[in-house]
């Protein structure tokens, strides 16, 4: 959908005006959930078995890093390509562990399932897979981590939610973002009302990745690229949702009611398309002339306690690397990109960014206990800096301790539903409905916690060599 600056304004003040309006989506005619999944601690795992599907580059980045985790035994792995399980095999072997048993092939992941008794299934494939493995992994017994999004449909979404309620297994969507230093330290923040009443939020993903979707080898079948083709809408809203929905207890004492998308046309991906058609149209002749979703998306979400969130998403403009992750509040403001800054109104009123010896001192002050704990071994392992493991880390870690996880289900459904909420919004030009898939329990359910208290115990083989060869995407 196009559209110009007073569209946009003119959507933004309708998201505003019809929002207020809309009926209150936690007593919104379904079943009540049968278990509540927000703050639920399963039984302790003293050594959690873990299988991986999906061996490509998000997979093969979390094998490697499982190897350094003492409280996790990787007992199986499954990719559709043989030679990647044998690969990832021999990396488990050449770290001193114990060969996991391999399985390959399109239903290769279910006779995982099968027979291979697992405590936490990783899920590392293409999207479209992660619905259905979420919810076998579930009903064969196993808590699940996949990654993002959960579901690509708001039925998929309340499907994941309902078997993790019936199942009481854990679902958590790795969202790595969350565990990133900057994210943690300001999460921590909000905890203490540093910030005051969240207000507003703003995140993204904004990356250029034009390069990256047209490639013939870091996407099986350009699945990636087809996606843009597919989704016309926030196709990728997890990274920037994430951490400033935590910050701002969405879920956990408010909840998302209403969202509207705009979107800017296509300015680079169908050009692309034909300029490599020229030199090789064999390869990349059936894109030219498809309808690729626009470069800018941008989403507004409304909550039903009257704050707003922006979400953007780019990832063919020219633009420098952002997540943006701002928070403004009522007593401060901070933002991650393109300069990280806090501002609080006891400064200044407000209108400049903190000194850095006064930056130096609220890191020293907020920064959370698992950053204290974990947070330079992280880097030494790496996954985007360190956030990937340390995300890891805490998984592990709750789930030996018996704690509650930091993302739920319900958070995995909700961030997820915006892609295809965004496409329904971007079509039909209006504000819709957001799904409240805790059915009303967000505002009993506690805000998340940072603490240690229970757990920390979970140790690091220390690391041999450098692996961290992923790129930030």
């Amino acid at each position: 959908m196009s559209t110009n600056r007073r569209e946009f304004l003119k959507k933004a003040s309708l998201l505003s005006a019809t929002a207020i309006s809309l009926p209150a989506l936690h007593v919104q005619a379904a079943a009540a959930p049968r278990f509540n999944m927000s703050g639920y601690a399963a039984p302790k795992i003293d050594k959690v078995r873990v299988a991986f599907v999906g061996l490509g580059n998000r997979g093969t980045g979390a094998v490697d890093r499982f190897t350094y985790l003492e409280g996790a035994e990787i007992v199986a792995l499954c990719d559709k390509h043989a030679d990647r399980v044998s690969k990832h095999q021999k990396t488990v072997v050449d770290r001193g562990l114990k060969k996991p048993v391999g399985f390959s092939g399109a239903d290769g992941w279910r006779e995982m399932l099968k027979s291979v008794k697992i405590d936490l299934l990783y899920i590392c494939t293409p999207w479209d897979f992660h619905t259905e493995m979420s919810i076998e992994g579930m009903q064969a017994g196993a808590h699940v981590a996949c990654e993002v999004p959960i579901g690509l449909t708001v039925e998929d979404c309340w499907k994941v939610v309902r078997v993790s309620e019936e199942t009481k297994k854990h679902c958590m969507m790795l969202e790595n973002c969350c565990y990133d230093f900057f994210e943690l330290q300001t999460l921590n923040m909000a905890r203490a009302g540093v910030f005051g009443d969240i207000i507003h939020s703003e995140g993204a993903y904004i990356h250029d990745l034009l390069d990256l979707n047209f490639s013939k080898t870091y996407y099986d079948d350009f699945w990636r690229l087809k996606e843009n083709i597919r989704f016309h809408g926030n196709l990728y809203p997890t990274h920037g949702i994430g951490p400033v929905a935590q910050c701002m207890n969405v879920n956990r004492g408010d909840v998302m009611t209403s969202l509207v998308n705009v979107a800017s046309n296509d300015f680079h991906m169908g050009e692309e398309a034909k300029r490599l058609a020229k030199e090789d149209p064999t390869t990349f002749g059936q894109f030219v002339g498809a309808e690729f979703r626009g470069n800018m998306n941008t989403t507004l979400i409304r909550t039903q306690k009257g704050k707003t969130i922006m979400i953007q998403h780019d990832v063919t403009s020219p633009r420098p690397y952002s997540r943006i992750h701002m928070l403004s509040g009522t007593k401060g403001f901070c933002e991650k990109y393109p300069t990280m800054g806090i501002s609080l109104k006891s400064h200044k009123n407000g209108h400049s960014f903190l000194p850095q010896e006064d930056m130096e001192k609220l890191r020293n002050e907020y920064t959370p206990e698992i950053v204290k704990f974990i947070g330079e071994q992280a880097k030494k392992v790496g996954g985007h800096g360190g956030m990937d493991f340390m995300m890891d880390w805490r998984l592990i870690d709750c789930l030996r301790n018996g704690l509650a996880l930091d993302q739920d289900v319900y958070d995995a459904a909700a961030w997820s539903a915006i892609v295809p909420l965004s496409v329904e919004s971007t079509k039909k030009g209006k504000t819709v409905e957001f799904p409240d898939f805790t059915q009303g329990l967000w505002i009993s359910n506690k805000p998340l916690e940072l603490t240690l208290k229970g757990g920390g115990n979970t140790k690091i083989r220390p690391k041999k060599e450098s692996n961290d060869k992923q790129l930030n995407v």
